[in-house]
């Protein structure tokens, strides 16, 4: 069976502590994250907590991605959720990995959306 979407659920540790910091280089990874997947950026939203800290969200037209962060652990949580058959969650977290560079990873895809009885969806 099919389903209408694919979750990834990540989790970066020991990320390059910049990356994870500074508001404007998470915001700019993320939205070249949605690029590298061929996703349709809608727009995007990003806040700094004090002490520190960033939350922020991509809306593309494919669903969305999301991070939010802990400088002082440098550790980085993500959603990167896509439905359709263009866009590629795992070519988005490849880009991640590269950019917020962990020493350590987990992550895992869920399957959105399975639909009993349908055997072939088509995406207009």
């Amino acid at each position: 069976m099919k389903a209408l979407g694919k979750h990834l659920i990540i989790e970066f540790y020991d990320c390059d502590h910049e990356s994870v910091t500074d508001p404007k280089k998470v915001e700019n990874i993320m939205i070249s994250a949605a690029k590298a997947a061929k996703a349709t950026i809608v727009s995007s939203s990003f806040h700094t907590f004090n002490p520190f800290g960033v939350s922020g969200v991509v809306v593309i037209a494919e669903s969305h991605l999301a991070i939010h962060t802990w400088p002082e652990y440098n550790y980085a949580s993500l959603d990167v959720y896509t439905c359709g058959e263009e866009v590629n969650p795992w070519d988005a977290f490849d880009y991640l990995k590269e950019h917020f560079n962990p020493k350590n990873v987990t992550a895992i895809e869920m399957r959105r959306g399975i639909l009993s009885g349908v055997k072939d969806l088509k995406y207009k």
